[in-house]
């Protein structure tokens, strides 16, 4: 056995509690959310793009048409990103009730599933943070800047605000999320300057810079996280506080074990749901949940 301290994908210093598995099969198992995130990611991307450019249907009906800030699941279900639909109400712009139900319908199943679920499972720029993050590490870059996490908090009312007075959704005009989005689906354009600056800052400025930080979507999804009906249930029981998943924890600072033990799970609202936590606890004192049966 390999121990697991030896492997740098894991944090900014070594994970003593448990050992990588040498085989195949154990190392998927351990690295299972991981993978099982991708492929989400993926399928989400690859079923707008097959409907779009391949004609992809289900019993004559488009499968999913649009993008994620717009789109209608197969010719007849609404969907909206609600922060998007928020903006375009702050700029007093016409929003038809059929975007109000898709926003009504996206937002009860973030509140549902996870909150910032969104920002681990769906959204495509987390890959693009999460190679910046793992070449950091390979590279063994440290960091001097360390803004507080409220920025961007305060970027989100930056950008209701300005949505406001310009009358336009501000954040919408810049958001990479949006743009590499819509271009992996419709194609090139300058969007990709935006996710390489994404990539920059968070390999050499910021850890975890984007999402951790600055991503106002992100901050809108944690304000319904707190609901979630998903969570990580935490077993005080057999914690040894060992510290280990706030190594790899992308959003640590939601690890409150005190508050945690009362509670039985993770209960922060910033809490993504990645679920990196999970494997590397040598006790298995964390694990996913339903919050009604913890």
């Amino acid at each position: 056995m390999r121990g697991a301290g030896n492997d740098p994908r894991l944090g900014e210093r070594p994970v003593r509690g448990f050992e990588l598995p040498e085989s195949l099969g154990g190392k998927l198992w351990f690295w299972r959310y991981i993978i099982l995130r991708r492929v989400v990611q993926l399928l989400v991307l690859l079923l707008f793009v097959g409907t779009f450019r391949w004609g992809w249907s289900l019993a004559g009906s488009p499968v999913l048409r649009g993008n994620l800030s717009a789109s209608e699941l197969l010719g007849f279900v609404p969907l909206a990103d609600p922060f998007a639909v928020l903006q375009l109400l702050l700029a007093r712009g016409a929003v038809a009730s059929r975007v109000l139900i898709g926003a009504s319908i996206v937002l009860l199943f973030y509140v549902v599933v996870g909150g910032r679920v969104f920002c681990s499972w769906v959204c495509p720029v987390n890959a693009v943070t999460d190679l910046a993050g793992w070449l950091r590490r390979r590279l063994g870059i440290r960091y001097t800047v360390r803004p507080p996490r409220a920025v961007r908090y305060w970027a989100l009312g930056l950008a209701l605000l300005l949505s406001l007075l310009l009358g336009v959704a501000a954040f919408e005009w810049i958001s990479p999320i949006g743009m590499l989005h819509r271009e992996l689906i419709f194609g090139w354009g300058l969007g990709w300057v935006a996710v390489a600056a994404v990539f920059v800052f968070d390999l050499l400025v910021v850890k975890h810079g984007w999402c951790g930080h600055l991503c106002p979507l992100g901050a809108f999804y944690g304000l319904f996280g707190g609901a979630a009906q998903v969570r990580i249930a935490y077993d005080a029981t057999t914690c040894t506080q060992c510290g280990e998943c706030a190594v790899v924890c992308p959003e640590p600072h939601v690890l409150d074990l005190k508050r945690a033990a009362e509670t039985g799970m993770i209960a922060s609202g910033d809490c993504t749901n990645c679920g990196r936590c999970t494997p590397v606890c040598p006790e298995n004192s964390l694990r996913f949940g339903w919050r009604m049966r913890i």
